[in-house]
């Protein structure tokens, strides 16, 4: 079971589920880093043109730092320049837009509380290498993100 520490500088954003439940059961022998960033829509318009390609806003970014860990235990000597002062190794970073996961909230009938939620979970998904490029690899990442977003007490009607 690994550890994982989630910086979020986001007032009033509480990261102890996401750091109990989104890395449970992943097997590493150092424990696990990632950064949580909030913000407004242009300026993740804009960081979704320089990094994508697309002059869109969108809801969440990741931005994965370590390479063919899906599914394989994670292990600090696999990664030795990857770990931080204090040995833990960085997954990556999650950018999350506000704007776009209110009005996606609203769409789709449930708190934002429960997307912003959803979204730092997909975003950990990234993180922890599963995709949605083909229909399976798809299945298994929303298995994952419905599995988590269970065992954090946060399903489709949370407050």
């Amino acid at each position: 079971m690994a550890k994982l520490i989630v910086e979020c500088g986001e007032e009033g954003f509480d990261v102890s589920p996401l750091e109990q439940y989104a890395a449970a059961d992943i097997d590493s022998d150092a424990p696990l880093a990632a950064e949580l960033v909030f913000c407004g829509g242009e300026d993740i318009r804009a960081l979704n043109a320089k990094e994508r390609g697309k002059d869109a806003v969108t809801d969440v970014l990741s931005f994965p730092n370590l390479d063919g860990i899906l599914g394989r235990p994670i292990r600090r000597a696999d990664f030795p320049f990857d770990a931080d002062e204090e040995g833990n190794l960085f997954l990556g970073s999650v950018v999350i837009c506000r704007e776009r996961a209110a009005e996606q909230a609203a769409e789709y009938g449930h708190s934002l509380r429960r997307e912003l939620y959803y979204l730092a979970v997909h975003g950990l998904c990234h993180l922890l290498g599963y995709d949605h490029e083909g229909e399976a690899d798809k299945a298994a990442m929303r298995a994952r993100e419905e599995r988590v977003l269970a065992d954090m007490g946060i399903g489709r009607d949370a407050e």
